[in-house]
């Protein structure tokens, strides 16, 4: 039967490490629980002694949109038997255990990333929050939280339709140009979000960085949040200077070498690998 709320059993699952990791940037904590929109629900998520107890403002038939998305039938013991055995990544799991990978939609996803370029997150997160309030649907019922007011994610369609000037004016300043060109390509079916998830990972990753602002960093990170590519390793500031200090202390590694380092050492599951130092790397040694 429909419900408003479901327990979904899950061992050593972090949600605050997974929610607040850089993954995605619309989620906020309030007291224990975390508030978020997955597609055109509202969903809010409470961490339990036997998994996360996930609620929605309105009856839900079928909670697989949120087992997808947050990844709760994936082994985690698994993929992290395949990281390197050394000492930084064992700190780096030790310090953010629980951290799972997200499988997010391809478009708000690649959006989210564009809008990423050269800026924190929570810059990230006032960007993103202000395009969908302006151009996202309002969802409904509103859950009665704060008196605040949840959106989806606003279409390619819904974007394409737009000027430049409209959404520079969400404060995305010289990202608006790239977002538009994707959306209006995506919109027009000149690009097909689907068919990346019948590339391999080479291919893949090309088709991506043929959209305007999408270089190797940003479709690396789409691959890995919103295709579940684990081969996907997004280089930023952050793992940069993980890398950096972390395993080459002793000399300073050209980029080329930690292009390849990151390629040969953390083994088939590298993007969760990353994303354990980007944590790590952001939270307790920053």
């Amino acid at each position: 039967m429909p419900a408003t709320e479901i327990l979904l059993p899950v061992r050593d699952y972090n949600l605050a490490a997974t929610l607040d990791s850089g993954q995605v940037f619309r989620w906020q904590k309030i007291k224990n629980s975390w508030h978020g929109v997955v597609g055109k629900k509202f969903v809010r998520l409470t961490p339990t002694e036997n998994g996360i107890h996930a609620a929605t403002a309105a009856p839900v038939d079928d909670w697989n949109f949120l087992r997808e998305f947050l990844q709760t039938e994936m082994d985690l013991a698994a993929v992290l038997k395949t990281f390197p055995d050394d000492a930084p990544m064992r700190r780096a799991v030790a310090a953010c255990r629980g951290l799972r990978l997200l499988r997010q939609d391809p478009w708000e996803c690649l959006a989210s990333f564009i809008l990423s370029s050269t800026k924190q997150i929570v810059q990230i997160r006032q960007i993103v929050a202000l395009l969908c309030e302006r151009f996202g649907e309002r969802l409904t019922p509103q859950p009665p939280i704060n008196n605040e007011l949840f959106y989806s994610f606003p279409t390619s369609q819904r974007l394409a339709a737009l000027t430049e000037a409209e959404l520079r004016d969400c404060k995305m300043g010289f990202r608006a140009p790239s977002l538009l060109n994707a959306a209006r390509r995506i919109a027009d079916g000149t690009f097909d979000l689907e068919k990346i998830r019948a590339l391999g990972y080479a291919a893949a990753r090309a088709e991506l960085m043929t959209l305007r602002g999408v270089g190797g960093k940003i479709a690396d990170c789409v691959l890995l949040f919103g295709y579940g590519f684990d081969a996907a390793f997004p280089v930023d500031v952050w793992i940069e200077r993980a890398l950096q200090e972390l395993y080459f202390s002793r000399r300073r590694a050209s980029e080329k070498r930690l292009c390849h380092f990151a390629a040969t050492h953390f083994g088939p599951h590298a993007g969760y690998a990353q994303q354990y130092l980007f944590h790590y790397m952001r939270t307790k040694l920053k």
